[in-house]
Formats: C-alpha cells, sequence, structure tokens
C-alpha cells in the first residue's frame, strides 16, 4: 500500500445498512477515494472462492465490512438461524481480515455491547473482557476474537443502538426510533423498558468517524465509537418525543413485560477512552428528526 492518502480504493461491504448506506455517503465526498459498494445482490460473501476473486480484482486499498447477522432472539431459539449468525458475525470476519493482510489493507470490522454482560454498572471501555449472554452476543465476540488473530491494519469498532436513515436494503430493522415514530402515529400510550442502559450509535457520526480513524492512522485494535450519553429505552423514547412534540403518553416498565428468547445485558454503556467523544445523541437526534422532517416535506 502507499503511504499517502491519495485515489484510495474502498470497498464497502454492506452498502445498503443502515451504516453502510452512510459509509459510502461519506468517503464519496471527498475525491481521494475511489469508493465501491456492495450488498447482496453484489457479491455472496459468504461463498469465499468466488468472493476472494471479485475483491481482488477490485484491488482495494481498505476494506470495511459492514455487513451482520443481527437477529438477535431468532438466532438464540433456532439452531439454523444461529448457524448463519456464527458465518456473517465470525467467519465472515476471518475471511475477510485474512485477505486484507494478503493484500496489505487496511481492515473496518464492526462489533456490539452485546458482547458484555451487563454486570458492570460504570460501563465498559475497550479492554474490559467479554461475556456474552445470547448467541447473538458470541457470535460477534467470535468475529472480534477471529479479527485479532491475524496480524496486520485492522480496527475493530464496538457500537450500540444504532439509528439514522432507513437502510436500503429491505432486509435490514428499523432503527427504534422509526419504529416508536410509526407506533405513536396510532397509540395514546407506550410501554418502554426503563433498563437495558447504553449507548445511542448515530450512523452518519460513526461513518464520519470510521474515516477519521483510518486517515489518522490510529493503532490497529478495539474502539468504542457511540454517541455521548447513556440512556434507557424509556428514557430515549421520552427524549425522541419531547423533540418531535409528541404526546403520547409513555410508561416505564421492567424487562420482564416484554419477555424475549435472548438475554440482553443490564448496564453496557460503551466507554470512549481512544478517540475524542462523539457529540450527545440527543444532538444527533435532533439533526435526524429535523432532516427527516424536511425529506417528508419535500415529498409532500
Amino acid at each position: 500500500m502507499q503511504n499517502n492518502m491519495e485515489n484510495k480504493k474502498v470497498l464497502i461491504l454492506g452498502s445498503y445498512g443502515m451504516l453502510g448506506q452512510e459509509l459510502v455517503k461519506v468517503f464519496s465526498s471527498d475525491e481521494k477515494y475511489t469508493v465501491t459498494g456492495w450488498d447482496f445482490g453484489d457479491i455472496d460473501i459468504t461463498h469465499f472462492v468466488d468472493a476472494e476473486k471479485k475483491i481482488a480484482t477490485l484491488s482495494p486499498d481498505i476494506i470495511i465490512n459492514a455487513i451482520a447477522y443481527n437477529a438477535v432472539d431468532m438466532c438464540e431459539e433456532n439452531d439454523g438461524e444461529y448457524a448463519k449468525a456464527i458465518l456473517l458475525n465470525a467467519e465472515v470476519p476471518l475471511f475477510l481480515v485474512n485477505l486484507a493482510k494478503k493484500r496489505d489493507s487496511v481492515f473496518v470490522h464492526y462489533s456490539t455491547d452485546y458482547v458484555f454482560d451487563g454486570t458492570n454498572k460504570s460501563g465498559y471501555d475497550e479492554a474490559s473482557l467479554p461475556h456474552p449472554l445470547s448467541r447473538y452476543g458470541m457470535s460477534k465476540w467470535l468475529g472480534e476474537k477471529n479479527v485479532l488473530s491475524v496480524e496486520g491494519k485492522n480496527y475493530i469498532i464496538r457500537l450500540s443502538k444504532l439509528f439514522g436513515k432507513p437502510a436500503l436494503s429491505e432486509k435490514a430493522k428499523k432503527s427504534f426510533f422509526d419504529v416508536m415514530l410509526h407506533i405513536a402515529q396510532s397509540k395514546e400510550s407506550v410501554q418502554a423498558v426503563n433498563e437495558e442502559k447504553s449507548c445511542f450509535t448515530y450512523a452518519p457520526d460513526l461513518a464520519l468517524e470510521t474515516k477519521k480513524i483510518i486517515e489518522e492512522n490510529a493503532p490497529s485494535g478495539i474502539y468504542h465509537l457511540p454517541n455521548s450519553d447513556d440512556a434507557t429505552w424509556y428514557e430515549a423514547l421520552r427524549e425522541l418525543y419531547t423533540q418531535a412534540k409528541i404526546s403520547v403518553t409513555i410508561e416505564p416498565v421492567g424487562s420482564d413485560a416484554f419477555p424475549r428468547p435472548a438475554k440482553r445485558p443490564l448496564y453496557s454503556k460503551l466507554l470512549n477512552t481512544k478517540r475524542p467523544q462523539i457529540r450527545s445523541y440527543r444532538v444527533a437526534l435532533r439533526e435526524y428528526l429535523d432532516e427527516k422532517s424536511e425529506q417528508e416535506n419535500t415529498v409532500k
């Protein structure tokens, strides 16, 4: 690889996802990069032989893996789904990091606060020892270990509770905020879990921070890059409805009000000790709502 950042080829995998589309946007806006975005229809990343040939033909200087299996409860209950989680969250990252090493490319992989058990109320820094409670969390931790096992310019970026512009991919889940905005159209009152305290992550902010880490040639390793200010689901929903001027009543409840197959960590605040702090999720949420409103008015 060249030592400068001129005319770098960037490959973004999962380019139709909520984060992937923002990564494409932030790198494409900079003339130093030639950006290629691939999603499910462009490459079968699980067919390693064919995928390696296609990626080798592109010859990227930077490979960013925004592909992930995130059906948390489905893989907890179903062995077939868990196998998919292991494939996408653990085996694919190992394939990609080895490919990056072979090609001397920078590699970026994303992980989650669900690798922690949530027993530490003060939060988890980048050196904290993972102890996942769920199969999903385990699949993500295995992915982290696989990436860390390979030498090279490799970054693992942990995030939590992603939100932002809805993904272009039909397979992607909607963010908590978009789901609750939709629910508010037909409900006078809602319940929200006042537990599972962690941080929200705004996709455009994370994409920009990813670019900064690469450009600044930050040391390889694990990074925690959520937005500042932790919150429970209830606290975040109250913030959302206040900003959006929605008068729906919100009732705080315990997690037992919504039984789910997979256990969630009760306290999984990601402590960012390596990079400048990212703005509050409240500020990012205000920006998101403003942009959403502008888009809706334009359509009308």
